[in-house]
């Protein structure tokens, strides 16, 4: 059974994530979307660059990442029909497998959650008063965690908050014989309004409520940093604060009390904003995603989650 530090040594992608040296465009990740059922690719006015791609679209998606310098991306999931008991299966056998398959030089992370899958769009169950089944989540998400590794996921990547997941993901991983699969927790995830272009994307907003009870309030420092530290203390590989740069301060201490590699994400309110004031003749796109990148770099960002990471080797030089 493979170990943590086994773990992010196993390949060249995994080192370049974990490395200490600075920010470049080995280091970043692409979002994906691939939607069950779309009948065309479709664009997104407030993240250009990025579509909601078809399972066949996104073959040529990849490709193009590929040879621009991608290597790492992620996967948002998105399937046709809503379900609270049913996963799936088939959909996510087939976009995960199929790409793995025809790209094997590429590392594919899953996200993993719900908020795409439930019919009320929180990032786990709930009990009849509404209120989130941390239990019943936490079984139900490392269920879906198995089947992504089961279809050719190179990671894992949870991204509910639910309070033991990263724990039980390691747990069930291991016990069916994916040991060598790393975890990349969302490990400090704030309830944010930074989040809009992304749940348009995936199709992922709450009917009801919000998630203030299972995401990190703003206001609390200490909370989010014991959050990482929880995460690394249940087997996760790499840690990760989202939204990026409204977490900056918090990039460098949590590496500094975990000693794990520690990520940010920057969020599709954070380049849509970017995306907006460029348009608006405001700033420079390129020069200020340049500008964001090596805010994160100075931080002490292991490695970025960007919509613009299709471009990182571009942009940096």
């Amino acid at each position: 059974m493979e170990t943590k530090q086994r773990r992010i040594r196993l390949n060249s992608a995994l080192r370049d994530l974990a490395s200490s040296e600075s920010l470049n465009y080995k280091k970043l990740i692409q979002p994906l979307f691939i939607v069950e059922g779309l009948k065309g690719r479709e664009t997104m006015e407030a993240l250009p660059g990025v579509f909601r791609d078809t399972e066949e679209s996104v073959f040529k998606q990849v490709e193009s990442d590929l040879k621009s310098g991608v290597t790492h991306f992620i996967l948002f999931l998105v399937p046709e029909l809503k379900s609270n008991t049913e996963i799936p299966k088939s959909f996510y056998e087939r976009s995960i497998s199929s790409l793995k398959k025809k790209f094997p030089e590429s590392f594919l992370w899953i996200d993993t959650c719900m908020c795409s899958l439930t019919t009320h769009g929180h990032c786990g169950l709930l009990h009849s008063d509404g209120n989130i089944d941390n239990p019943s989540s936490v079984k139900h998400l490392s269920k879906i965690a198995l089947i992504y590794a089961q279809s050719g996921a190179d990671g894992i990547a949870p991204s509910d908050m639910m309070d033991g997941r990263v724990a039980s993901h390691r747990s069930i991983l291991d016990t069916n014989g994916f040991s060598k699969i790393p975890i990349l927790s969302y490990s400090t995830k704030f309830k944010s309004n930074f989040y809009g272009p992304f749940r348009a994307a995936a199709d992922s907003a709450p009917a009801h409520g919000d998630r203030s009870s299972y995401q990190i309030d703003v206001r609390n420092r200490e909370d989010s940093i014991l959050s990482s530290i929880r995460d690394k203390e249940e087997g996760a590989d790499f840690l990760m604060v989202k939204p990026g740069m409204t977490s900056i301060d918090l990039i460098g201490p949590i590496r500094e009390r975990t000693g794990l590699p520690t990520g940010a994400y920057q969020v599709s309110g954070e380049y849509a904003s970017i995306h907006y004031l460029a348009q608006s003749g405001f700033c420079d796109f390129d020069a200020a995603i340049r500008e964001a990148w090596q805010v994160f770099s100075r931080a002490s960002a292991s490695y970025l989650i960007t919509y613009a990471a299709r471009r990182g080797k571009e942009i940096l030089g």
